[in-house]
């Protein structure tokens, strides 16, 4: 048994999309620091996460190593084949079974053989009822679904095992107990019943692993050599090819016959089962009706791991060409597996009205026109978004519409509170937006009959508010910004930074009055020009007097140098 979920996430992949969340049937998905993750418990592994995600972060667990292990440990390892490769594989029967014993397979059956006799017991149980309902137990998608979200139904599934079951069985019967049996096909869901504690399926993998094995493993599949020793084992199915195909049970069971009473019904995808489900009350029938559910649409061959770009109409042809009809249909099961498929319910929160309410006032949910219910999040409602909430499976930031909000709230009070005027224009020339600042400093006795608008300046003419309008027609049609500093205007002067918001569509502009600004740097620049001046006239006061000073004291020294030379020798002494 494997722990690890058939469905996975790869978180550093995922882009918190949310598609995930909104195509998931059951909503098994847990959003946690802005990535999707599965919740194994809810997940009835349908794969349709795995197909919606536009990243390729839901994968598919992979068994092929557990698989190679099965084949080197020894075990004689049969494949049971879903009858659906026939619309994947270019190829016939006899090429097939020789690449998969190539690949260390003792032996391929069809997994057609077991849905015989799966169909030939279901025919029994409708003769023998007069009255109510029937689900098939073939999709095990569709008896997760209906063990986890609609436990009141699970006593309608036929207690029988898969047609994959009952295949292992008869495999098992026939090569003995020890023999492994891996199953095959395009289903995610088959590898949680491999992971069933029964044992009766060893290991399952879907046809992209198989894909991936044969490229990794074989260089030239023409090399493969066959002959006619190359068939099914034990023997090949018959109208068992039918079941991968909407409808295809139903049609087996008529083959076999039913009585006239009896209706049979082919319903397709998890949500076409919920409605069909809804308000059913199954003691009111008065009639034995039998449901083949199927999760995927069109059937098997619409599986997630089908794997072929093929169209849906060429593979039900394949398939279809394929099918042998045999002349007589045994009325009795040769092998059959009894199976209970209890109850086993998500557990459904429950949250006061006063709690749902406070959910929704954090994601701006103040009252009921509050509530778009517009689906972004991935929840219907906003209500399930808040019982996700109080789950601890969303997160707020799931709300666009909240998130928008809080955007334009940000934007919005940067705009009020910067003092730089800033306003947008359209490419007809009217203004989208405009902060006060903007107004106040362009507006001048208009400014209150603007401010009291709902919508401030939005859809003024900007050519009418300010003298540089063509600066916003020049960046609309070359755009390229624009900064023009200094720029005069009723001797004011601006600095204005024009620039492109979407090509050719929308312009803005950051507008700053510089004019007090340039006026105290003219007066600074005065002032510091007049003390220089001061400075260099006291320099060159100072300098004036020391020379002075210096002119007298050098004519000072000479006088005496000079006197001290004229005196006679004797008194030098």
């Amino acid at each position: 048994m494997n722990n690890q979920n058939p469905v996975y996430t790869l978180i550093n992949e995922c882009h918190d999309c949310y598609r995930c969340v909104r195509d998931c049937p059951v909503k098994a998905i847990k959003i946690e620091n802005n990535h999707a993750s599965v919740i194994p418990e809810k997940c009835i592994s349908c794969g349709t996460c795995v197909k919606v995600c536009p990243a390729n972060a839901k994968c598919v667990r992979s068994d092929l190593e557990r698989v190679k292990n099965l084949i080197i440990s020894g075990k004689d390892v049969y494949v049971s084949l879903a009858p659906s490769w026939r619309g994947v594989f270019e190829m016939f029967a006899p090429k097939m079974i020789a690449i998969l014993k190539k690949l260390g397979f003792k032996d391929v059956s069809e997994t057609a053989l077991g849905a015989q006799e799966v169909s030939i017991r279901t025919a029994q149980m409708l003769n023998e009822m007069e009255r109510g309902l029937w689900i098939s137990s073939a999709c095990p998608v569709i008896v997760n679904y209906i063990q986890l979200y609609k436990p009141e139904f699970a006593q309608y599934i036929t207690p029988i095992g898969s047609p994959a079951r009952t295949h292992a069985r008869m495999l098992k019967e026939h090569y003995g107990n020890d023999i492994a049996v891996v199953f095959i096909g395009p289903c995610i869901g088959k590898k949680n019943e491999a992971d069933a504690p029964d044992g009766l399926i060893d290991l399952s993998i879907t046809f992209e692993e198989l894909k991936i094995w044969i490229n990794d493993s074989i260089s030239d599949i023409s090399e493969i050599q066959t002959d006619e020793s190359f068939e099914f084992v034990p023997t090949s199915a018959h109208e068992g090819t039918l079941y991968p195909i909407d409808g295809g049970m139903n049609e087996t069971i008529r083959k076999i016959g039913v009585k006239d009473s009896v209706q049979l019904l082919e319903i397709c995808s998890i949500p076409a089962f919920e409605r069909a489900l809804n308000n059913l009350e199954v003691e009111k029938l008065n009639r034995p009706i039998f449901v083949e559910a199927l999760a995927c649409e069109g059937g098997c061959i619409g599986g997630p791991c089908i794997s072929t770009d093929k169209a849906s109409i060429s593979v039900i042809s394949d398939v279809l060409t394929k099918v042998k009809k045999r002349d007589e249909i045994p009325q009795t099961p040769a092998c059959i597996v009894k199976y209970d498929y209890s109850p086993n319910a998500v557990e459904e929160s429950s949250y006061s009205l006063e709690e749902i309410t406070q959910t929704l006032k954090k994601i701006g949910k103040h009252s009921v026109e509050d509530e778009l219910n517009c689906g972004g999040c991935g929840y219907t409602t906003c209500r399930e978004l808040a019982v996700a909430l109080l789950d601890g499976v969303a997160e707020p930031s799931m709300c666009v519409s909240y998130m928008r909000k809080i955007a334009m709230r940000k934007a919005a009070a940067m705009l009020r509170c910067m003092p730089a005027a800033i306003v947008m224009v359209d490419n007809n020339m009217n203004i989208l937006e405009a902060n006060d600042s903007f107004m106040k400093m362009f507006t001048g006795d208009m400014y209150e009959i603007f401010k009291a608008r709902p919508d401030g300046m939005t859809g003024a003419a900007i050519d009418r508010i300010v003298e540089f309008s063509d600066i916003f027609r020049t960046i609309l049609k070359t755009g390229k910004d624009l900064h023009k500093e200094h720029y005069n205007l009723k001797d004011r002067l601006y600095d204005i930074n024009a620039f492109t918001i979407e090509p050719n569509e929308i312009v803005g502009a950051i507008i700053t009055d510089v004019t007090q600004t340039e006026t105290t740097r003219e007066k600074i620049s005065e002032k510091a020009k007049e003390v220089i001046s001061k400075n260099i006239s006291i320099v060159q006061e100072i300098a004036c007097l020391l020379g002075e000073h210096m002119v007298e004291t050098e004519t000072l020294l000479n006088s005496i140098a000079n006197d001290y030379d004229d005196k006679p020798d004797g008194e030098k002494k």
